[in-house]
């Protein structure tokens, strides 16, 4: 009864403290208040590097988090960036446009760029500085799995320029025609839409975001500066958090002043989870989870029982499916690969005398160099990988066509034709019927001839379980 009852109060006072709330929190120790205040004088870098996939996309959402946990007085992004998805860069730029704390993105060092997606962080983020010798641009977005989107002109005057304001008409501008399809447009669009957006939001210039969209357009460190497209040039980060001290920057609906000259700056490294992603993910290691799940499943399927094939044929195909998921991949090279690969397993169960071997391995030395959609930066499985596994699978046609050749020479082992011609032993003397040991087994025999106890004979018909025999 005494455990009833202190179990009906704390069904009771449970409750109670969820609806009252909670005591209030005690108040910060010495070394806690101490570790917060030495986050305000910390800068967190972070390093966006490579293509931009969804690796990176949890490496900065963890990182911008931290942040804001820890009152970190602003966070660094030193980029240097080919390009990427478009799922992933969105997801990095609403982090920064939700963040509390001011986002500084620096492209660095010297040569580095912020080329495709990395201009679009670029624009979003509050500060954009570059270091010298580096470039932005050729923000063209690229379809998955097609071809990439023409760049558009930008619409351009025509006409006479002496026509008074007032008389100016429709007519009097012309638009360059558009190439592609009404989905190409729509894609121009939209990204121009959101690139100008972003522009607008920092006070950046707009007219170069659209020109950079639709016509790929690039621009060196100096001449961005030049034209308001970054705030500052610095030649490395200690030199960046001395021209960024007093700049005022507007978070949320309040203001800040930076005070960033002595600040301390601490890199965050990738966690765990964000490795493992960039291992999985990496177009060389998904094409590689693709193969070996495939095979694993059918040596499984033609070995039943073996067990060992079929679960890592299982989880290396699932893998794979995942990386698929998040990279962009052509589709019908993906099915060429699965066909190619079913034709090399034919081979060795049907006569094709090579013809489909060597279709498949066509198909997959196609598929493997469409799988990735080649004109996204960053995303492509190396050339002498696939060279290397198209030669292995051809060394493999070859073993199999040997061996092909090889057993239709062999001599029949089994059945009526392997007893033909073969020798036995009399087992007692006999002159029309009688016993015979051929190999390991006593058969019943006929003779034309009689024959002694232990002499050799020759097979030379079988009927039934009778065979017949003739003296040697």
């Amino acid at each position: 009864m005494r455990r009833l009852w202190l179990l009906l109060i704390a069904f009771v006072w449970l409750p109670a403290r969820l609806v009252l709330g909670e005591d209030p929190a005690p108040a910060p120790t010495p070394a806690a208040a101490a570790a917060a205040a030495k986050a305000t004088d910390t800068a967190l870098l972070l390093h966006i590097g490579g293509a931009i996939g969804p690796a990176t996309s949890h490496y900065i959402s963890q990182g911008l988090k931290r942040a804001a946990e820890n009152g970190n007085a602003i966070v660094i992004l030193r980029m240097d960036t080919p390009g990427g998805l478009d799922t992933a860069m969105r997801d990095i730029i609403k982090d920064i446009l939700a963040s509390p704390v001011p986002i500084v993105t620096f492209v660095s060092p010297s040569g580095a760029r912020a080329a495709s997606a990395g201009t679009y962080i670029l624009y979003a983020s509050h500060v954009a500085a570059m270091a010298p010798a580096t470039n932005l641009g050729s923000a063209t977005p690229v379809p998955v799995g097609g071809e990439p989107v023409q760049p558009t002109p930008t619409p351009t005057p025509t006409g006479d320029k002496k026509a008074d304001d007032d008389d100016k008409s429709d007519e009097d501008t012309e638009t360059a025609p558009v190439p592609g399809g009404a989905m190409e447009r729509k894609v121009i669009n939209d990204a121009v839409a959101y690139l100008r957006s972003l522009a607008q939001l920092r006070g950046r210039n707009v007219e170069w975001a659209e020109k950079a969209v639709r016509e790929g357009a690039n621009l060196p460190a100096e001449e961005a500066l030049a034209q308001k497209v970054i705030d500052l040039i610095a030649t490395d980060v200690p030199d960046l958090l001395k021209k960024i001290d007093g700049r005022k920057l507007r978070i949320g609906a309040g203001e800040i002043t930076l005070a960033t000259e002595h600040m301390t700056v601490e890199a965050v490294e990738p966690d765990w989870r964000t490795e493992l992603l960039s291992v999985i993910t990496n177009p060389t290691v998904a094409y590689g989870l693709l193969l070996i799940g495939i095979y694993g499943l059918l040596f499984e399927g033609y070995n039943p029982g073996a067990v060992l094939p079929g679960v890592v044929g299982a989880i290396c195909l699932l893998l794979a499916l995942f990386a698929f998921q998040v990279l962009p991949v052509n589709y019908a090279g993906l099915a060429l690969i699965v066909l190619g690969a079913l034709l090399v397993v034919a081979e060795a169960f049907m006569p094709s005398f090579g013809a489909l071997g060597v279709g498949g391995l066509i198909a997959f030395v196609i598929g493997s160099i469409m799988l990735f959609d080649t004109s996204v930066p960053g995303f492509q499985v190396a050339m002498p990988i696939i060279a290397a596994i198209a030669f292995v699978a051809g060394l493999i046609l070859c073993a199999i066509v040997w061996m092909f050749g090889r057993a239709r020479r062999r001599p029949v082992v089994t059945g009526v034709d392997q007893l033909l011609g073969s020798t036995a032993e009399a087992i007692d003397g006999f002159a029309d019927t009688g016993m015979v040991r051929l190999g390991g087994e006593l058969w019943k025999a006929r003779s034309s001839a009689p024959l002694r106890a232990g002499q050799r004979a020759r097979v030379v018909r079988v009927e039934g379980l009778e065979v017949w025999v003739e003296p040697l």
